[in-house]
């Protein structure tokens, strides 16, 4: 069973523990995701000119939308004040800013009608982020920027949160992926050929679990859990945002979700930064991830149906 739990006033080591074993958490808009929010809006309008950005998709040639992403998106992820504002937000949910560490945030969007599902845009087939070597304790933060609904949000599929699936993460590596792969999404339009885990059989997908927020509501994961872009038919582009966190001391002790079919190299271990200094997670905690998954896949009569 997953639990979804709506602004419950919680410690952060209990959460991380629910969190752990597959429940979600859901926070309301606060000043500190509101300023996150809002210079997202910022970014978007300067990038989207005389036009609402979620009917922009209908007045750009699809290459040209791709390329104001293509510089939308990192002027986002690289501002100073994501840096100064994200710790903030951390803080104010209880989170300890020493032991929490954070990534820079990306900027997503979703557009509809099948305009564009590759590359800068593009529209995730189910997956773990533990497919893509996160750390079974990554905990992933996702922030509508504009109104939202159900055609146009992601999904979970719970029911695999504890049962393992056929995948080829076994093919992923972080590292090489961001040598190779990263820095020329927005090439690839109308087919995206970079080669990404994917599940190895057929998966039953409904029921699926869909949480819709306001603007600056947060919505947290573990990165364990399967989840996917919804085919968006709505008429508006989805704009959105999500970061990762993880926590020094389940670090250390290899504490997390349990991992049940993760089989990728490599690690995105150096990316977080400490909530209070922004320095990088210890070399001696990085060398223990750095190979891989220190937590090995469970045996198949030991992961729940």
């Amino acid at each position: 069973m997953t639990a979804i739990y709506i602004d419950q006033k919680i410690d952060d080591d209990t959460r991380r523990d629910r969190l752990y074993k597959g429940d979600i958490f859901v926070y309301s808009a606060n000043e500190h995701s509101m300023a996150l929010i809002e210079l997202a809006r910022k970014l978007i309008a300067e990038a989207f000119p005389d036009v609402d950005p979620r009917k922009a998709q209908y007045k750009y040639d699809v290459r040209q939308f791709a390329a104001v992403l293509a510089k939308l998106k990192p002027a986002f992820i690289h501002h100073p004040d994501c840096k100064r504002i994200i710790p903030r937000m951390l803080e104010a949910i209880g989170c300890d800013l020493d032991q929490v560490h954070f990534d820079i945030p990306r900027m997503r969007s979703s557009t509809s009608n099948n305009y564009l599902t590759t590359g800068i845009a593009y529209a995730f087939h189910p997956h773990r982020d533990t497919w893509y070597s996160a750390p079974m304790c990554q905990i992933n933060w996702w922030l509508p920027i504009f109104d939202i609904e159900a055609g146009n949000a992601m999904a979970f599929h719970p029911n695999y949160f504890s049962r393992g699936v056929l995948n080829d993460s076994e093919t992923y590596n972080y590292q090489e992926w961001n040598a190779k792969m990263r820095f020329n999404a927005a090439e690839f339009v109308g087919a995206d050929t970079r080669p990404q885990p994917h599940a190895q059989e057929h998966l039953l997908l409904e029921p699926k679990t869909v949480v819709v927020t306001p603007p600056g509501g947060m919505l947290l994961f573990s990165a364990a859990q399967m989840h996917s872009s919804i085919p968006n038919q709505t008429g508006e582009t989805r704009f959105s945002i999500d970061f990762r966190c993880v926590h020094l001391g389940d670090l250390k002790a290899r504490r997390g979700a349990r991992n049940v079919d993760s089989k990728c190299t490599g690690s995105a271990i150096n990316d977080y930064l400490q909530g209070s200094t922004l320095n990088h997670i210890p070399q001696e905690v990085q060398d223990i991830y750095m190979p891989g998954h220190p937590q090995p896949v469970e045996p198949a009569e030991a992961v729940a149906a």
